[in-house]
């Protein structure tokens, strides 16, 4: 698994997470866009104002394309398949929060080399940023408030990166230790 690997599964995964709870709250169909946009890019967006990396770094075409496409899939869905689906949302969250906590680190380290402060904060504000806003838009408590778990994954998703634990592999298993500790 590589970085844009991360990206995608965590774009993907917000997006339908962002949706599902709009769906849920009975929002309009460009409430379910905006719900799922807003999700998708949220953590990004404040990790990237805080760091310092230019906010456009995530307008790539293609990468809204994928987040519109997914959001257009979910709204097409026949009801009844929704009903399904909208019990994987806190699934798709925690892929989000996974995901996007390891990019976030690695885009810090990237930059910072081994501040380990600044790999735990673009964790975090990448990992639950999203999920955050997202709830916050939908009048409910934050997730990444209420349980302490989403900041316990975050910082350990932080700490494997700083200890240089990137490759495919590594990756991979920790995305799917923090889905299965989340």
């Amino acid at each position: 698994m590589s970085w844009i690997v991360l990206h995608f599964i965590g774009i993907i995964s917000y997006a339908a997470s962002g949706a599902f709870v709009a769906l849920e709250a009975k929002y309009s169909f460009i409430g379910v866009y905006a719900l799922g946009l807003t999700t998708a890019f949220g953590g990004a967006l404040i990790r990237n104002v805080i760091i310092g990396v230019p906010v456009t770094e995530l307008w790539d075409p293609i990468i809204i394309f994928t987040v519109l496409m997914t959001l257009t899939i979910i709204v097409l869905l026949p009801l009844k398949l929704l009903n399904h689906w909208r019990r994987w949302s806190l699934f798709f969250d925690s892929i989000g929060l996974a995901s996007f906590a390891l990019q976030g680190a690695m885009l810090a380290k990237e930059m910072f080399t081994n501040d380990f402060g600044v790999i735990i904060l673009a964790s975090m504000f990448t990992g639950i940023g999203g999920g955050m806003i997202r709830d916050i838009i939908a009048q409910r408590k934050p997730l990444a408030l209420k349980e302490e778990i989403h900041a316990i994954l975050t910082i350990l998703c932080a700490f494997c990166i700083w200890l240089g634990w990137d490759s495919p592999f590594e990756l991979t298993v920790i995305v799917l230790v923090v889905v299965a500790l989340r």
